[in-house]
């Protein structure tokens, strides 16, 4: 079953501001690391389950 993921303000801002550091030193990984973050998020719609159950 698919789900809808929303980003909040907050998260959309602190991927931005850790783009921004590590643009400091690399363009290439700052992009990097946002692509990986967004497919991560993406993949909470199928798979919102995941991961460990909290005790």
């Amino acid at each position: 079953m698919a789900r809808t993921v929303k980003w909040t303000e907050t998260a959309t801002s602190d991927l931005e501001e850790v783009a921004k550091f590590i643009g400091r030193d690399s363009q290439f990984y700052a992009a990097a690391i946002v692509r990986e973050v967004q497919a991560a998020a993406r993949s909470l719609r199928t798979f919102a389950e995941r991961g460990r159950m909290a005790d």
